[in-house]
């Protein structure tokens, strides 16, 4: 039991600091070969802040531990909504800037909804994650064509990212190689570690696969946009908090379903129909009203009394799943 626990925590260790140092790597690499930031946070950022959760899934169901995967991606959807961006706007009313308010929320909602219908027949299949997938590219690449009107969340933590990229160009591209090939072996060794972990609880304890995925696993693997978020809104730079849930969500479903059920179809629990989805889609859609209250109009804000109405409701949705 000692050394599952040891594992887990060596595990979502693992993940976090090779999700960070990968996102380094890969952002001072493209700094220093000349990519623009925009460029950079299109790719590096999107797919960093959502690594964990692909590296998790990939692994679960390679394993045969689809319950897992399913879990992790709408357990960590919750807790981006809920726990993350509740708790952040608890510390600093979160300022929501006009495009997200218009165009990244409503894409997020638009992407959760269309999820339902392709898990209809209990499975992601390669269909299902072909068509995720390249719905994800056109945003990407929608977004790379509106360069110059990029919305400032995606510009930001790759200015911060590569800040010091000057620092290291002496250095070369050799360090810069090194930190990206040790941030995916972490991710690598991090998602087998937190898998078998999470099957060994769910035997030992005789709790649902599914529901390991939902708690232990997706909080684990958020822990990166629970820091990012919070250290953002004490900086006063809210818009990376807001941009970086809504971005990872997107990129969770899209991304991470998208690319697993690729590699390996992913077989999908008839409750997750009626529970799991429902509560994603339910908290998704309380996000999308808060946006668009009368006081968030223009450039507005989630207020800390709404924060803690999303906490509530993640805690509440929580207990309901896990009963």
């Amino acid at each position: 039991m000692l050394l599952m626990v040891l594992l887990l925590l060596a595990g979502l260790g693992a993940l976090y600091f090779g999700a960070d140092w990968m996102v380094r790597g890969a952002a001072r690499l493209g700094k220093t070969l000349g990519l623009s930031p925009m460029v950079i946070g299109l790719t590096v950022v999107s797919l960093g802040t959502s690594a964990p959760e692909l590296f998790v899934a990939v692994m679960a169901t390679l394993q045969g531990s689809s319950d897992i995967a399913v879990g992790n991606v709408l357990g960590s959807n919750l807790a981006n909504i809920g726990l993350i961006m509740g708790l952040t706007a608890v510390v600093r009313p979160l300022q929501v800037a006009p495009t997200v308010i218009r165009r990244e929320i409503p894409i997020m909602v638009f992407v959760t909804v269309l999820l339902g219908p392709l898990i209809m027949d209990r499975a992601v299949g390669r269909m299902d994650g072909a068509l995720l997938t390249g719905l994800l590219a056109l945003y990407l690449i929608f977004l790379f064509y509106r360069g110059r009107k990029t919305p400032a969340h995606l510009i930001s933590p790759v200015s911060q990212l590569t800040a010091t990229a000057r620092d290291w160009k002496r250095m070369g591209v050799l360090v810069d190689l090194g930190l990206l090939v040790a941030g995916t072996l972490g991710l690598l060794l991090g998602g087998r570690a937190i898998v078998q972990a999470g099957i060994y609880f769910s035997e030992v304890f005789g709790i649902s696969e599914l529901a390991i995925g939902l708690t232990v696993v997706a909080v684990g693997t958020s822990l990166p946009e629970l820091a990012t978020s919070i250290v953002a809104a004490m900086r006063k730079q809210t818009d990376i908090a807001v941009g970086n849930v809504i971005g990872s969500n997107i990129f969770n479903i899209a991304g991470v379903l998208g690319i697993t059920g690729i590699l390996a179809p992913i077989d999908v629990d008839p409750g997750v129909l009626w529970v799991e989805f429902p509560a994603v889609l339910g908290l998704s859609l309380v996000l999308f009203l808060v946006s668009f209250s009368p006081k968030a109009r223009g450039e507005g804000k989630v207020q800390r009394w709404e924060g803690a109405l999303l906490l509530v409701a993640y805690v509440a949705l929580g207990t309901w799943i896990l009963w």
